[in-house]
């Protein structure tokens, strides 16, 4: 039977519930228990897939095919677990659920009320998420308070009840924050949120307190005091320059020391050993690499959150400290790309979708192709890759995708029905299609070409990689591409997608339909993210000595 570490927040949103909780997974992971965790989003969407990365940050796809939120990909960087669609649920999915049952006659002509139809689907989404795991953390969206969570934090103080004393432990994030103006810090924001969740009925076990500071002995008492805890369950979670080194500032505190007690659980102490590896190749870089990411939400770093950790990841493992040059594509139409990437050691373009600041991207990519900087295309950075290739090289001024421009005359990236239907173009939304949850989704099998940049990354002809994409290459285009000088180095076992391209006469250049960031952890980074960074470095010495 599963244990539950059920994970709230309090004052504020987006203190780091995700993280915190993840690093507490870490932690048990290093005693041998085996850990999964669950997301529990309060909004009426169904999933994440649809929402802009301007309002939620981007949408961390597992090998499944469930879209879901950023917080999986925390978990899957801290844990060895693998996250899927029992690991995220919406208020959306919740009603949805419940409504079908309703309209089938499941509850024999009950009336269907939130307590107890909402939260008893709840709770059972939740211990299916848990499944076999010794401890299942359960991250609850929003805060205390929220009109939204109601249900989420019902359903949470019935399952404590039902598993039982020693079975389940609440943990709650809340903020300390500090006043200049007072010069001193203020708890009171954290009383305020203790007294919300015990007006729900929920006593939390250990408090998180987030500060940009450490917390003094007096003010962790006073906190204790007023929210009827022992000293020792009032924690720290000061502000650190990487979520990394949070695992062994919970351990200092003895985090897991607490939890383990009060969950009856008997294991060996911690091997923390690559937890201190990496935040030792973290505080001791040999070297810096200037990587330019060049897209249209560059003001939010959350929208490529993934993108970003796997860069760093792959940092970490050639004790190189990244330093992001984060480029607006629309910046790039208007001021041009030589202005823009003249600093960066190598140029990446990652995925996205419409039509805004595409140009800017593809003139980004014939800078990478002609100055020959090392090049990494993922999704929409492969298939504009292939746009540009064959406006300018091949010949094809007027080339596009046709989600781009459904007119254009030579479309070179297009949904598969677009060039395997005899009868011509059929658009998406005219062939009657919803946007949510209809891509080519989750881990798919790839071949490589033997000899090819991509096999030699991997060191394997075979990888199995994520996707979230609609439009594909338009296979009518191989020969004439190809005999301009485009590679077409991996494919879908059938042979009928192209997954991954490469230029013959360029140092590194390559694009990939999947999105390798989904699988990178700072543990043991990437392949092809690693070969990345080492083509970097090799532009550094060639280039910039």
């Amino acid at each position: 039977m599963s244990k539950y570490i059920f994970v709230t927040g309090g004052v504020v949103s987006s203190l780091g519930k995700g993280a915190a909780g993840a690093a507490l997974g870490a932690l048990l992971e290093a005693r041998g228990l085996t850990v999964t965790m669950l997301k529990l989003d309060p909004y009426i969407n169904v999933d994440p897939g649809t929402m802009s990365p301007f309002q939620h940050g981007e949408v961390f796809v597992t090998a499944d095919g469930a879209e879901t939120d950023l917080d999986l990909g925390h978990y899957e960087r801290f844990l060895s677990s693998k996250m899927s669609k029992r690991n995220n649920f919406t208020t959306g999915l919740v009603y949805q659920t419940v409504i079908e049952k309703e309209r089938r006659g499941d509850y024999l002509g009950r009336t269907v009320q939130v307590i107890p139809h909402v939260t008893d689907e709840i709770k059972r989404r939740i211990r299916l998420g848990a499944g076999e795991a010794d401890v299942a953390l359960v991250e609850i969206g929003g805060t205390v308070g929220d009109i939204e969570s109601q249900p989420f934090l019902e359903a949470i103080r019935q399952m404590a009840v039902e598993e039982g004393r020693g079975n389940s432990l609440f943990m709650h994030l809340t903020l300390v924050p500090y006043l200049p103006s007072a010069g001193e810090m203020k708890t009171k924001p954290t009383q305020h949120s203790v007294r919300e969740l015990r007006a729900i009925g929920i006593q939390p076990d250990v408090l998180l307190c987030r500060a940009d500071r450490p917390i003094p002995a007096d003010h962790r008492a006073k906190i204790a005091l007023f929210s009827n805890l022992p000293e020792r369950a009032v924690i720290s979670a000061i502000d650190t320059d990487s979520i990394y080194r949070i695992p062994l500032l919970f351990h200092q505190q003895g985090l897991d020391d607490l939890v383990v007690e009060d969950l009856g659980l008997q294991t060996p102490p911690p091997d923390l050993s690559v937890w201190q590896g990496i935040v030792d190749a973290m505080m001791h870089p040999e070297g810096e690499v200037c990587i330019a990411l060049v897209g249209k939400y560059v003001g939010l770093t959350e929208s490529y959150k993934s993108l970003s950790e796997a860069l760093l990841h792959a940092g970490l493992r050639a004790r190189r400290r990244i330093r992001f040059l984060y480029v607006d594509a629309e910046d790039i139409e208007n001021r041009g790309a030589q202005d823009l990437l003249k600093d960066a050691d190598a140029i990446l373009v990652p995925g996205g979708f419409g039509g805004r600041g595409t140009e800017g991207k593809i003139a980004a990519i014939r800078y990478a192709r002609e100055q020959k900087v090392p090049y990494l295309g993922i999704c929409l950075g492969m298939q504009l890759a292939v746009v540009e290739f064959a406006r300018h090289r091949a010949g094809l001024a007027e080339a596009n995708s046709t989600e781009l421009d459904p007119q254009t005359p030579a479309p070179v990236i297009t949904l598969m029905t677009e060039w395997t239907d005899p009868e011509g173009r059929v658009t998406y939304r005219e062939a009657g299609g919803n946007l949510g949850g209809t891509m080519r989704l989750g881990e798919q099998t790839c071949r490589l070409v033997e000899g090819s940049l991509a096999a030699q990354a991997y060191g394997t002809t075979e990888i199995r990689e994520r996707h979230r994409h609609r439009f594909e290459f338009n296979n009518r285009y191989l020969a004439p591409l190809a005999a301009a000088g485009l590679r077409f180095t991996g494919r879908s076992v059938d042979g009928e997608l192209v997954e991954v391209i490469e230029l013959e006469d360029h140092p590194w250049f390559l694009g990939c339909q999947f999105h390798p960031e989904f699988t990178s952890n700072p543990r043991a980074g990437h392949p092809l993210f690693d070969a990345f960074l080492a083509a970097a470095q090799r532009h550094i010495q060639e280039h910039r000595a």
